[in-house]
């Protein structure tokens, strides 16, 4: 009989932080802008990027030093696991958080960093860094993410 996963077996809050870590997907989408209407407080997606983001990886250029460079980038915390509904549906913290599975094309499912991107889930050259946008334009680039 073959042991439970990791992510099956332990609460959030009781993970290593390499099993934490390895719970992202690698898909980008907590890396994009996000825009909240003023009047309804809906929080809509955009496919602006942090300038941090390598556009076609999905993953931090700098991730072990980001919020020197990004001071408000969120450090997502097990104990917070609660308040993660504004990442996407299709995100793994969120997904637990929430009791459900991760998705046959997960990395720690499938087996490979490529099925995020092969599934459509990941923002892969889909998205345009900050540094190209001004901040006044980035309602012009708002967007529904598959899986959203």
């Amino acid at each position: 009989m073959t042991a439970q996963p990791f992510w099956r077996r332990k609460r959030l809050e009781e993970m290593s932080k390499a099993e934490w870590e390895s719970l992202c997907d690698g898909c980008g989408r907590c890396c994009l802008h996000r825009l909240e209407d003023e009047d309804t407080g809906e929080v809509h997606a955009t496919r602006v990027s942090c300038k941090l983001l390598d556009t076609h990886s999905c993953r931090c250029t700098r991730y072990p030093e980001r919020r020197r460079y990004v001071p408000d980038c969120i450090q997502l915390k097990p104990a917070d696991a609660r308040s993660f509904t504004w990442l996407p549906r299709t995100c793994a913290y969120r997904t637990l958080a929430e009791g459900r599975e991760l998705a046959s094309w997960h990395p720690l499912v499938s087996g490979s960093r490529e099925t995020v991107h092969r599934a459509g889930i990941s923002v892969r050259d889909q998205v345009i860094s900050e540094e190209r946008v001004h901040p006044d334009d980035f309602q012009d680039h708002i967007v529904t993410w598959k899986g959203d």
